[in-house]
């Protein structure tokens, strides 16, 4: 069973009602399966949507914020525990540490660079731990697209994609993140 699961997202809202309409209802399919979100910290954006929807139903939110985003991000005072740390760095270590799984939901450069790592070091063998997006109205498509490109040109081998875990429903998402089992060679090994 996976309990904690880290969400990378955006502190924006985007330009359509369905980003923050999904991620209240992954915050709401967390609470109801009581799992822990462990996310950036915000109260703003799609952040922090999620965190109060898994607030409201009763769930557990954990936040990492490094100290010099407390006041750009406006930290969400209502959490559980908020873990103040130094560096973006730090964050992210901290984040990967409590965490049992990852999630994306839609979001900018941030929360890609920040799952793509957590995707390379599974990669890499530096976890096991299942990798997935939350892949609201096509949103990835384009970006599980690329990846394909890349595979096609010989960067990439096609084993990697096949550790992602995809799909548009958060219940499933969870669901596959519960049932996940690590199953590739790690690169150079």
């Amino acid at each position: 069973m996976r309990n904690n699961i880290a969400v990378f997202c955006g502190s924006s809202l985007g330009n359509e009602k369905t980003y923050i309409k999904n991620a209240e209802q992954f915050g709401i399919a967390l609470a109801k399966q009581q799992k822990t979100l462990i996310y950036g910290g915000a109260q703003v954006g799609c952040m922090g949507a999620i965190a109060n929807k898994v607030l409201e139903y009763e769930g557990e939110a954990i936040g990492v914020i490094p100290q010099k985003l407390i006041d750009v991000e406006i930290a969400h005072e209502g959490l559980n525990e908020l873990i103040v740390v130094e560096s973006m760095h730090e964050r992210k270590a901290k984040m990967a540490e409590l965490a049992d799984g990852f999630v994306a939901l839609p979001g900018g450069a941030g929360t890609l660079e920040e799952w793509f790592e957590v995707f390379t070091w599974a990669q890499l063998g530096y976890h096991q731990k299942p990798c997935g997006l939350l892949n609201v109205e096509g949103f990835f498509d384009p970006l599980l697209e690329m990846m394909d490109h890349i595979i096609q040109k010989g960067f990439m081998k096609r084993e990697y994609k096949d550790l992602i875990l995809i799909s548009s429903d958060p219940a499933e998402l969870l669901h596959q993140l519960d049932t996940y089992s690590m199953s590739h060679n790690i690169k150079w090994t």
